[in-house]
């Protein structure tokens, strides 16, 4: 379409009024389709590219660099045959599912998981079953067990209930890419006999579940949040969801997450958050949040590499427990970063989430990263000789929802607890090493930025995927190198810290938190802690060291006794 300008004048020159001239370009305007990308060029065929000196002075500047005349001249056949190296490399398509050669381990030398507590015996409760069937869609895992071990309602009543739920709401939170519908009904039926015959597999055997949509499962599409895959059916069976159905658990549906792996905005709209619907719910664990918080699915499996539990579980006000590094094998879901992917529960309480993680954690022989550390989950062990602090900075800061997060932790100092502060180390350039997530994201979708399928991607913004893409082909690899040393001091000063402590609790998104220990893979629960002034729900996280989520849990578990905010409903979804 022509400017605006131009076009008036025409109009004007036909004899047509101003006012209705200037109605017209409007209506043209709102009817005409969003603006995308222009096509971009094919890549060049690297064989047929021939570096100069100016091109690498040009190229010095991304690098931050100065190189002399004669340098530059010397680098021109080395640089040349990388070129020639990396078309040779681009004639291999690899699969996102490959790891690098090189994995991280957050485990430093000299490290020992703390001594596993004894087990416990499972801590029964009396539970009867409610009266309206909303109250039943809004019980905890724990409760619900309980429910179908004394056979006051079947496996397929809670599975039928949950897929009403979320054919009826899930339109309205934008929340499910896929119902499982006819797997889960031959689940149901296959756990209410086996329950008849007084086989019952544990707390998780009957309870429905929803799995984030970048978790592979035969027969139906991992759409991984975008058009660009929104058709992929890929063969394997992620390990999560094939120890879910060892524990007896009922995959419902397959749920939303931001196009891969940020945000709320997938392929086929943008994901809710049941508190405030004219809200997105964050991301990228978008739909496990958002359908956990509406009472659609008792729990819900969600990922985080940088934030995607903490923030969604945070905005929609449930609990979200991000493992360690390592605890939960990867296989069969989607790459984004090796060295940071993790996979965990979203739940209603810390108590069902280490349910959960009883089932799904430990090592499989696909996903290299994941060491045999035992997971011991004791509900009604006390919290004396656990050592618990709080993130003083992240506390004395300025903050909008300052006086939320000192009441949480006041509420933790009426459990008879202490807290001594620790603080973060300060002398690391923590937010500079964002680029490792950045180059490795870039390796990922290695194919979308080189075939110019990125144009194809819902969002198209300077913070999106397909431009954080594009500008990490500029990171050099010594500089992604270095940032990982860095990190490995990051480590080595967090040991420090947590030999001070086991857990400490700290405001979700205070200082770098978040992104520390996204780096050097420690676990966080996140928890409601009460409402903002407009009525949004608030959080505050625990981190505990690696391998520490039993700990981690049980404080969580009882700050969560004590507070209360987890039995919370949005009220649009009560019914």
């Amino acid at each position: 379409m022509t400017d605006r300008r131009t076009f008036l004048s025409i109009c004007t020159a036909g004899g047509l009024a101003p006012a209705l001239s200037a109605a017209l370009w409007n209506e043209l305007r709102a009817t005409e389709p969003a603006a995308r990308p222009p096509v971009r060029p094919s890549a060049p065929q690297v064989q047929a590219v021939k570096l100069t000196t100016a091109q690498i002075a040009a190229a010095e500047m991304v690098a931050g660099l100065q190189f002399t005349d004669a340098e530059r001249e010397m680098m021109l056949d080395n640089l040349n045959g990388a070129l020639q190296s990396f078309a040779r490399l681009r004639e291999v398509s690899i699969p996102n599912g490959v790891a690098p050669a090189l994995s991280f381990n957050p485990v430093l030398p000299g490290w020992s998981p703390a001594p596993a507590p004894k087990p416990g015996k499972a801590r029964r409760r009396a539970v009867a079953r409610p009266a309206t069937s909303a109250d039943l869609a809004f019980l905890g895992v724990a409760d619900l067990a309980e429910l179908v071990r004394t056979r006051q309602v079947t496996a397929t009543e809670l599975t039928t209930l949950a897929l009403d739920r979320l054919k009826r709401h899930g339109p309205t939170l934008e929340c499910v890419v896929t119902l499982t519908e006819e797997r889960a009904l031959r689940q149901a039926a296959e756990a209410d006999r086996e329950i008849a015959s007084g086989k019952y597999r544990g707390p998780l055997h009957g309870i429905p579940w929803g799995a984030k949509d970048l978790l592979a499962v035969p027969g139906y599409p991992t759409s991984w949040g975008s058009p660009v895959f929104k058709d992929q059916v890929l063969p394997e069976i992620a390990t999560v969801v094939e120890r879910l159905d060892a524990a007896g658990a009922i995959l419902v549906a397959k749920l939303t997450l931001g196009e891969l792996a940020m945000g709320d905005v997938w392929h086929g709209g943008m994901t809710r958050n049941p508190w405030n619907t004219r809200q997105g719910s964050s991301g990228s664990s978008a739909g496990s949040a958002s359908s956990t918080s509406a009472g659609l699915v008792p729990f819900t499996i969600g990922t985080e590499t940088l934030g995607s539990i903490v923030s969604p579980s945070t905005r929609c006000g449930v609990t979200g427990l991000r493992p360690t590094f390592g605890r939960v094998s990867r296989h069969g879901a989607m790459a984004l970063s090796w060295s940071m992917d993790k996979i965990g529960p979203i739940c209603r309480s810390a108590e069902d989430c280490a349910l959960v993680l009883a089932a799904i954690h430990g090592p499989d022989g696909r996903d290299g990263t994941v060491p045999d550390v035992p997971f011991v989950w004791d509900a009604s062990r006390p919290l004396s000789g656990l050592r618990i602090g709080y993130l003083k900075a992240a506390f004395d800061a300025e903050r909008p929802n300052r006086a939320l997060d000192d009441a949480a932790l006041e509420a933790l100092r009426g459990l008879g607890v202490t807290p001594v502060p620790v603080e973060l180390p300060g002398d690391l350039p923590i937010a500079a090493m964002r680029i490792i997530l950045s180059a490795e994201g870039a390796a990922a979708f290695d194919h979308l930025t080189r075939t110019n399928q990125d144009d194809r991607m819902v969002r198209q913004v300077t913070a999106a995927w397909p431009n954080v893409f594009r500008s990490a082909r500029f990171i050099p690899a010594v500089e992604y190198i270095q940032a990982n040393r860095l990190r490995t001091m990051l480590m080595q000063q967090l040991d420090i810290l947590f030999r001070q402590v086991d857990v400490f609790i700290t405001p979700s998104f205070g200082g770098n938190v978040l992104l520390a220990t996204n780096l050097t893979g420690h676990p966080a629960l996140v928890v409601p802690s009460g409402f903002t002034a407009d009525g949004s729900p608030a959080s505050v996280s625990f981190i505990g060291r690696l391998f520490g989520e039993a700990d981690l849990c049980l404080v969580g578990q009882r700050w969560q006794e004590a507070t209360g905010w987890h039995r919370k409903r949005p009220p649009e979804f009560s019914a």
